[in-house]
């Protein structure tokens, strides 16, 4: 079936160490041979939020992994028709990647919500999928479909991209909260705000 290839979608506004060590768990402990971050140009459910350049956030994501051989920062929703729905670009990829095997990432959030995607049955046709824990949102993992399994010990951390856009634009110092390599110029791009 080829490498497993796990899609982690969303809009990395900015990227920030818990997209980095939740991917990196993914990776290193669940069976991803390869991790894609899908910048997403807009969201359906977020239509009003106020996102970065795709390019510039693209960007940050390219600098934010560089090193580690397994992330990859994907472009591939820029192309497509938006709003880009998930079951498109998973459409898109099998096209464009007939060898690869794809692994959908998403929080247990997002899970609860899947009944309300656009063609959520399609999307478990086109591929597996990897729960990971979030805080105060339970799955009932007795009713899961066959190919969604749940990463019970992936790292659980409650840092939002819109925690870290606030803090820069107040002048707090976010040192630890982003990587290194990114860290300058978002503070950079969002102390603009």
């Amino acid at each position: 079936m080829g490498s497993k290839t796990g899609i982690f979608g969303g809009s990395f506004n900015p990227v920030h160490i818990g997209h980095l060590a939740l991917a990196n768990y993914l990776c290193e402990y669940e069976g991803i041979d390869e991790l894609w971050f899908m910048v997403s140009p807009q969201n359906p459910f977020k239509k009003d939020s106020r996102l970065l350049d795709d390019h510039a956030r693209l960007a940050l994501v390219r600098a934010a992994i560089q090193g580690y051989p397994r992330f990859k920062a994907s472009d591939f929703e820029f192309r497509l028709p938006r709003p880009s729905y998930t079951v498109h670009t998973l459409q898109a990829l099998h096209e464009a990647f007939p060898q690869r095997s794809f692994c959908l990432i998403m929080g247990t959030d997002n899970w609860l919500r899947f009944p309300e995607w656009k063609s959520p049955e399609r999307i478990l046709a086109l591929c597996s999928i990897l729960i990971y824990p979030r805080k105060g949102f339970p799955v009932n993992e007795a009713a899961l479909p066959a190919n969604v399994r749940m990463s019970h010990a992936a790292p659980q951390m409650e840092i939002s991209s819109t925690f870290i856009r606030e803090a820069i634009r107040e002048g707090k110092d976010v040192r630890f909260f982003l990587p290194e390599a990114i860290r300058h110029e978002a503070v950079r791009l969002y102390g603009k705000g």
